[in-house]
């Protein structure tokens, strides 16, 4: 098969589909409740799983529960957890024939991919070309126009000198930001204003990407005013077919670190929603795309404008899960095995909303970190009431990761009844000993804003900003 449309050059031909091989044992590259999910799905397929783990997470749930545990290393993730030789060998050793990177850590990066397939271990996850095309952020907008999905007014790729900078930013008009290639997390981005601050603040942004990436490479796009973050969740069997399943509304940011996510996003017009996502689900087609993915989008007065796409499982994956009743999990190991989808575009369907809140053991306000020992926990309940956490009473949360500890989601039949078990569901969750972001999602869900729907990207910094002025 060969793809028809403007990208048949670059990704040469599609190959064809390959006979399923079973995978019997699984090693999971990562730690904390993604780790634990994945777990989970396996053991419910009859695989066996493989944890891996630091010194400091050697008593954490999911390598409690794994049916084989390997130690990988010391505390830092760069000598554990990031450690390639270290993964592989634990692979080799305890007959893993599958690697599952989870998110983060090794989740996007190609090299690793590499790697693992290079020693004949099914990497279950997307190819390792569309991992780094989409990973550097000059090339995944330039394979995101042509690939059809709309842009956000900007340079046509990295600019090198200052003049170039300036010359983009008098076209498009300010304001305007200036980005790392090879940045995340809002580190190397600087809002621009006028011409008059231009050199100060880009010199700023390159010197920012240069310690947190080792590359300075910038681009500038046109800055949205006040848009909404909606990402579509994109699956492929890296043989052309590749559906969505629909969208998400990741809006609720601080430092462009989501705190809440829901499906549907309470914006997006079925209209919307069945274009978008042809166009996304096509391109996807086009590409040859394995595995899952998401497609995160500026949207602002009905446009939608590219961000970026990751190619990896999201932290907010079982919003959608609770709207398909789609195990993202599940069909990732399947189409790793050389399965095709299990669903077709058309047997996908939304039903009611979902949300999911990140509990993070850090201050709610100030959001210092509280690592430390849970004395006492217990999870919400009930129906439509989901925890994803590696918790228990007497574990340490320890201070070397990220500070997100579980993932309240919750399903109901409309957005009002989905928030209201919500708002009951936070009453009953429970964890001493640390602090924890709780109390936080109890105020958003008595906001007026967040109750109607009405916030973009910009609204809950501002809301911080004024209760601390308050």
């Amino acid at each position: 098969m060969r793809i028809r449309s403007s990208l048949t050059n670059r990704w040469s031909s599609l190959p064809e589909a390959r006979a399923a091989m079973p995978i019997t044992r699984i090693l999971i590259a990562n730690r904390g409740e993604i780790a634990l999910r994945i777990h989970r799905a396996a053991h419910e397929m009859g695989i066996e799983t493989v944890a891996v783990h630091s010194t400091a997470d050697a008593d954490a749930m999911h390598v409690r529960l794994a049916d084989h545990a390997i130690c990988i290393g010391p505390p830092p993730a760069g000598q554990s957890y990031l450690n390639h030789a270290a993964i592989i060998s634990a692979a080799e050793i305890s007959g893993a024939d599958a690697i599952h990177p989870g998110y983060g850590f090794l989740s996007e990066n190609a090299q690793f991919a590499e790697i693992v397939e290079s020693h004949d271990i099914a990497w279950i996850g997307p190819k390792p070309e569309h991992i780094r095309t989409m990973g550097d952020k000059v090339a995944a907008k330039k394979t995101a126009g042509d690939l059809g999905l709309p842009l956000v007014p900007g340079s046509a790729g990295a600019v090198e000198t200052m003049d170039e900078i300036r010359a983009v930013a008098d076209e498009i008009g300010y304001p305007v930001i200036a980005k790392a290639a090879a940045g995340g997390g809002g580190r190397g981005m600087q809002v621009i204003t006028g011409p008059e601050k231009l050199e100060e603040l880009v010199t700023q942004a390159k010197n920012e990407a240069q310690s947190a990436f080792g590359d300075d490479t910038m681009y500038v796009e046109k800055y949205l005013g006040n848009p909404r973050h909606i990402e579509f969740q994109v699956f492929g069997d890296g043989n052309g077919n590749a559906i969505h399943l629909g969208e998400r509304d990741c809006s609720l940011q601080r430092r462009h670190q989501k705190v809440f996510e829901e499906a549907p996003s309470p914006v997006i017009t079925p209209e919307e929603r069945d274009r978008m996502g042809s166009i996304v689900s096509k391109a996807m087609a086009d590409m040859g795309y394995r595995g899952a993915g998401t497609i995160e989008f500026l949207w602002e007065d009905g446009e939608f404008y590219f961000i970026e796409m990751n190619t990896r499982l999201q932290v907010e994956h079982p919003v959608t899960e609770m709207v398909t009743g789609v195990d993202l999990v599940r069909e990732q190991i399947r189409v790793a095995e050389g399965h095709p989808l299990s669903v077709t575009q058309d047997e996908i369907e939304l039903h009611g909303h979902a949300i999911e809140c990140r509990i993070n053991a850090e201050d709610p306000f100030t959001f210092a970190p509280s690592p430390g020992l849970v004395n006492y926990y217990h999870a919400a309940g009930g129906m439509h009431v989901r925890v994803d956490s590696g918790l228990y009473a007497g574990y340490r949360i320890p201070p070397y990761y990220d500070s997100m500890i579980a993932k309240l989601i919750v399903y109901g039949s409309s957005r009002e009844k989905c928030m209201m078990r919500l708002r009951r569901a936070l009453e009953e969750m429970v964890i001493e000993g640390v602090k924890h972001s709780v109390p936080l999602h109890q105020e958003l869900l008595r906001e007026p804003d967040v109750i109607s729907g009405d916030y973009t990207i910009k609204w809950l910094e501002e809301w911080l900003a004024k209760r601390e002025t308050d």
